[in-house]
Parts: structure tokens; sequence; C-alpha cells
């Protein structure tokens, strides 16, 4: 099999741990998204497709990426749709609350300014609406500290959420292909900000959390992500964000899990014999015959 992986980062411990468990077999090949451009030419001719590719990145070039090699034929996970809608925080709310997931409510406005013009009554959560790295989350107690918010980020789109009291840690909780991988962290609204994970048995978890949890991925069409849950009170879960294709560092059997997942999509949609490596790839591992 090959299996392709889309991602600027191929030495990620995540990613680099699954290469070295699939490549005594299979051939695993990285495509960098950063220099495909959404309406560019497809980056792979059909003939040479990888039998699947992992969308790790969730840049914008990188769902352009992916959905050109959908286009092709080649099965992506999680799909360039999926990915997209975990990055839209409007849409993930609509959704989540939609299907009665117990995800906090959500209101967009159109920027921060706006959200400044308002009376604020309550303590909330401030983020931005499209998810990327060193995006807005903040909370916010006071008109003060939101006047202070909108001099920095006055244009940014933004939802806003209720803060809800709770102990001030993050139940993190990944999931590949249904099986669930867990830990502690502080929440980056925290006094201190977020620290290091804490190992946390997924059995270990307040009774009824699992099951919303892996809800998320039917619902998001997702097979690798993760959801980020506090406790609302009296032991009740409340998801606070999905994350499409997370990081999933330090947890054993993760690695094992995504490369039994891409070899099973790849089997799968297997209906090609790809030979040429595409231009610009980066081989890394050597195959040998299966």
């Amino acid at each position: 099999m090959r299996i392709g992986l889309i991602t600027a980062d191929p030495g990620h411990q995540l990613l680099a741990d699954t290469t070295d468990l699939l490549t005594p077999r299979h051939e695993v090949v990285a495509l960098d998204p950063g220099g495909h451009r959404a309406g560019a030419p497809d980056p792979v001719p059909p003939g040479e497709l990888a039998d699947v590719y992992l969308l790790k990145a969730r840049t914008p070039r990188a769902l352009a990426l992916a959905r050109s090699l959908e286009r092709a034929g080649a099965p992506v996970v999680n799909s360039a749709a999926a990915t997209a809608r975990c990055q839209d925080r409007t849409a993930m709310a609509g959704l989540a609350l939609s299907a009665g997931l117990p995800f906090a409510r959500t209101r967009t406005l159109r920027s921060c300014a706006a959200l400044a013009a308002e009376r604020l009554r309550r303590p909330v959560v401030v983020k931005s609406r499209h998810s990327r790295r060193h995006d807005l989350v903040a909370r916010v107690d006071d008109a003060a500290q939101l006047r202070a918010l909108s001099a920095d980020w006055a244009d940014e789109p933004v939802v806003v959420q209720d803060f809800v009291p709770n102990d001030g840690w993050d139940h993190k909780l990944w999931v590949i292909a249904g099986r669930v991988f867990a830990a502690l962290r502080r929440s980056e609204l925290a006094a201190g900000g977020r620290g290091p994970a804490l190992p946390l048995a997924a059995d270990a978890l307040p009774p009824g959390w699992l099951e919303p949890v892996l809800r998320v991925g039917p619902v998001f069409s997702l097979d690798v992500y993760g959801v980020d849950l506090i406790d609302a009170g009296e032991g009740a879960p409340l998801i606070v964000d999905i994350n499409a294709f997370p990081g999933i560092r330090g947890q054993a059997g993760a690695p094992g899990e995504l490369a039994a997942l891409a070899l099973r999509v790849a089997e799968r949609g297997r209906g090609r014999r790809p030979r040429p490596y595409p231009a610009g790839a980066e081989i890394l591992g050597e195959s040998r015959p299966k």
C-alpha cells in the first residue's frame, strides 16, 4: 500500500511513529500543502495517487490539496469537508447543538469591535470564529477587559460563549476509529495557562462522558478527532471544542490505531496500483513487498 501524509511536519510524533509501523511493508509519502493553491492543477496525476491520504494539516492550502485529491478519486482521512466544519466554530456549534450534543451555547458576531459595543452582563469566553494557530481564545469578565481585547482584535470575527464555572481542567479526549485516548490539562483560560497533559485512563472518566464523545464522530463524519470537555457541574460534561486530526502525542497505542485505520481505508478504496511518486513528494520510508 501507499499511504500519503498531507502535512508540513512529517516528523510530528504521531505521524513519525505511525510511519515507523507502516514502512516495513508499505510506502509512506508526505505532501507539503504549503505550495498548493485553491484552483491550482491537481498535484498528483490519477495514476500516481496514494491508496489513502491522512489529512493532518488544516490550513486553507491543506484543505484545497485534500479536495483536489478527493476529486481525483483518493480517499482522505478526515475528508476536507469534515475538517473544514471543525475550522468554523459557528458551523461546529450549530451542528453539535442540532444533533443534541452537550456543546456550549454559542453566538456569532461579525467582529470583536461589535461585541465591545454591547453591554457585558456576565463573564464570557471569546474565540475567533475561524480556528487556526494563534487565534483568539480569551475569558472576558468586564467591559474594560473587553475594550482592551477589541483594541488588538477589532476586526476579528468572533464567537461568544457564556463562561461556565469549572475546576480549571480540560478533559482532552482523542478518538481514532472509535478507540478513545484521554488526558487532563489545565485550561488555557485558567490562571497560569496550560501545563503538560496528565495521564487519564478512558475508563476513569465520569459516567456518561464517553457517549457524547463517541457520537461526535458520526455527527461530524470524523474518523480521527479530539474533543475538549469541562465539568459543567454535578458531573455533567460540556463540550467546548472539537478538533479534526489533533496531535495525540504520548498516547500509547495511538500510532498503531492510526496505521490500522489507514490500511483499512486504503484496502476499501484500492482500485489502482500507483507506481511513480508525485513530483515534490518526500519518501519517508523504504517499503518491502507485501
